[in-house]
C-alpha cells in the first residue's frame, strides 16, 4: 500500500476528509506505518504515552488487564478508526492496552507531531473532541451494563449486537468464546453457561462454527432492551 492509498484511507475519517489529498499525504509522512501480527501487543497500559494511532486495515482490541491477568475488552475497532487520543493529547501514560486481533496496518504519530498538526489544522482537534465524547458515552454505557445487567442479560445484548439483532449468524472463528467473554468482563466458562441456557430455551443454535439467533425477541427481553 503506497502513500496515496494510505492517504485515501486516512481521508475517510471525518476530520481529515476536508484536507486536500496531497496534504493528507504530507500528514501521513509526519507519522509512520507499521504492520502488526495477529495477537501482537501494540502498546501496554501505564506505559509512557505512545502517541495516536489510526487503524487502516485489520482489527484492534482495546482492553484493560487485571492484576490477575484477566482481560476485559472495552472496544473492538475496525478500519478506519483512530485510538489512544487521550494519551496523545495529555502526554500521560496509556490508559489502555491495544492488541491486534487480526493482522493490522496502523499509522502512528507521536504526541508532539499530533499537537503540531492540530495547530495547523484546528478541525482535527475539534474532531478529536467528538471522538472523545463518543468514547465517554460508550464507557458510561459499559459501566451501566456491568452495574445493572446480570451476565445472562449482558450476553443476550452482546449476541444481538454482533448478529445485527439476529439477522446474521455469528462466526465463532472470528468471535471465539474467550474474546466474547472478555467483552463481558467474565470468563469463558461463565460465557459458555450463558450460551447453554439460551440453547436450552431454544433461543439460539450453536456449534463449533457458528451461533444462530432463533428468538431475537426473547433475547431482547432477557437483555432488558426495549421491544419494538
Amino acid at each position: 500500500m503506497d502513500t496515496l492509498q494510505l492517504a485515501k484511507r486516512l481521508q475517510r475519517i471525518e476530520h481529515f476528509n476536508y484536507i486536500p489529498l496531497e496534504e493528507v499525504e504530507r500528514i501521513i509522512l509526519a507519522g509512520s506505518i507499521k504492520t502488526y501480527n495477529k495477537d501482537q501487543v501494540i502498546f501496554m497500559e501505564e506505559a509512557p504515552s505512545s502517541g495516536m494511532y489510526v487503524l487502516l486495515s485489520g482489527q484492534v482490541q482495546l482492553c484493560k488487564i487485571s492484576i490477575q491477568g484477566q482481560i476485559s475488552i472495552l472496544s473492538i475497532l475496525n478500519p478506519v478508526t483512530m485510538f489512544n487520543e487521550v494519551s496523545a493529547l495529555d502526554n500521560d501514560p496509556n490508559p489502555i492496552t491495544a492488541i491486534a486481533s487480526l493482522e493490522s496496518v496502523i499509522w502512528h504519530i507521536t504526541s508532539e507531531k499530533l499537537q503540531d498538526l492540530i495547530m495547523q489544522y484546528p478541525r482535527i482537534g475539534l474532531g478529536l473532541l467528538r471522538v472523545l465524547a463518543n468514547r465517554n458515552r460508550k464507557l458510561v454505557a459499559l459501566f451501566q451494563d456491568l452495574s445493572f445487567r446480570p451476565l445472562l442479560a449482558r450476553t443476550a445484548k452482546l449476541l444481538l449486537e454482533i448478529s445485527d439483532q439476529g439477522k446474521n449468524k455469528i462466526n465463532r472463528k472470528e468471535n471465539p468464546n474467550y474474546h466474547l467473554a472478555a467483552r463481558l468482563s467474565t470468563g469463558p466458562e461463565a460465557f459458555s453457561r450463558s450460551l447453554k441456557a439460551f440453547r436450552q430455551q431454544n433461543m439460539i443454535l450453536s456449534d463449533t462454527h457458528k451461533i444462530e439467533i432463533l428468538d431475537p425477541t426473547g433475547l431482547k427481553r432477557i437483555a432488558m432492551l426495549d421491544l419494538d
